[in-house]
């Protein structure tokens, strides 16, 4: 059984390691001079390589079609995920939220274990791009410089996010071109481009322990809510609580959705007012822009407060019982005006992809191509950030090599 793994990142590299331990001649086509390169600075060099949780939990940071992805994760948990590399002798670590880390915290481990298994098992490696993929009796896989004959081919080259690392959706384009329907492809688990002015006054300012709310003005409904870390940016926001936020927001247009900043979340608003008088009782004297050091982060300060409507310069004594409860109000929900996304090549997974209704969920094969099958973030499957799409394609490039190389 002569099999073509298309794509040699986390999904790539498990299919064919796979495959070939199965006893298939298994050769992994790269674009790049190496393999792993996106997985390399996956998780900021860290790599997170999955999240030590249950399958409910799992399933629930699942966005899309969780379903499909039964089958792929009960034979290869997030569990089995870990005993993988820990049998590689990459050490991990679980660490806040579950996520898991190699105790290194270098990607690179990560990367070389599995290279080091694929080299094991007899993986060949060609480093050239793959320009078509064609299916008569064979399959003849052409790259820039030859023609290739499998009996099948499983196509993990990826989405269209951080695109200067390889993925720049060739995956879909052999997908299409070989019958299958693709959703089209868009940013998730990206920074959002704001309205309000006051985010680029406040860049580089992170907000912890923060409650974010995505709201769906359309739909009248909360979209997502989670306390947090985010970030400010020159146009927008950014950081774990909005990018998990963006997964959760589709047909993002102008106006759609509005993002909720509560940032005093362990004080209801009754406290919160008995915490503002305090306050300004101690600072009476002052302009009220210059009583809020105890309350915010200093960047924030004055943008807040032009926020309110209360005049910058106000003294602290003469704030009347309305301006206090519209201050505290506004801790309590600050808006900010979704535009759009920023573009795919800064987010950090692709949403969309081949149709998961043209693929049997147990084997990863074509429903419309015998012979050809798929893996990893070329399937139209996300989810949150905190290890579960990479737990995606670990588990679906583990069923799809074992079934490609199965008679």
């Amino acid at each position: 059984m002569r099999i073509a793994v298309i794509g040699g990142g986390a999904s790539g590299l498990m299919a064919a390691y796979t495959a070939a331990e199965n006893g298939a001649d298994t050769v992994v086509f790269e674009k790049n001079d190496r393999p792993g390169v996106k997985l390399r600075i996956t998780g900021k060099g860290r790599c997170n390589v999955t999240n030590n949780c249950t399958r409910q939990e799992f399933f629930d940071n699942v966005v899309s079609n969780p379903k499909f992805l039964y089958s792929a994760y009960s034979a290869f948990s997030s569990q089995d995920v870990m005993a993988f590399f820990e049998e590689c002798g990459v050490p991990l670590k679980t660490e806040r939220g579950a996520r898991v880390f190699p105790v290194s915290d270098k990607a690179y481990d990560i990367v070389e274990a599995l290279v080091k298994r694929c080299r094991g098992a007899g993986v060949s490696f060609v480093y050239e791009k793959v320009k078509s993929v064609v299916k008569n009796e064979s399959f003849t896989v052409a790259t820039v410089n030859k023609e290739y004959e499998f009996d099948r081919v499983l196509i993990a080259a990826g989405g269209e996010s951080y695109p200067r690392t390889g993925s720049t959706g060739d995956g879909y384009r052999f997908a299409a071109s070989l019958g299958h329907n693709i959703i089209k492809p868009l940013p998730s688990l990206v920074p959002l481009i704001c309205r309000e002015s006051l985010c680029g006054r406040c860049q580089g300012l992170s907000l912890k322990n923060v409650t974010l709310t995505a709201y769906d003005t359309q739909k009248n409904k909360a979209v997502y809510e989670e306390l947090g870390e985010m970030l400010f940016t020159g146009n927008g926001v950014s950081g774990p609580l909005v990018l998990s936020a963006s997964a959760r927001m589709t047909d993002i247009t102008d106006g759609r959705y509005a993002l909720y900043i509560d940032l005093k979340p362990a004080l209801d608003l009754k406290t919160l007012d008995k915490r503002l008088l305090r306050d300004f009782e101690e600072n009476k004297n002052k302009n009220l822009v210059n009583s809020f050091s105890a309350l915010l982060p200093s960047k924030l300060i004055a943008p807040f407060i032009e926020l309110t409507g209360v005049p910058l310069d106000k003294k602290v004594n003469s704030i009347t019982a309305a301006e206090r409860r519209s201050i505290a109000e506004l801790l309590k929900k600050m808006p900010l005006t979704v535009v759009r996304t920023a573009p795919i090549d800064e987010a950090i997974i692709t949403r969309g992809g081949v149709d998961t209704k043209e693929i049997d969920p147990r084997t990863m094969q074509s429903k419309l191509v015998p012979g050809l099958y798929f893996a990893g973030e070329v399937i139209d499957c996300d989810a949150y950030t905190g290890g579960f799409n990479l737990q995606i394609a670990f588990c679906t490039g583990r069923a799809a090599g074992l079934s490609s190389s199965t008679l």
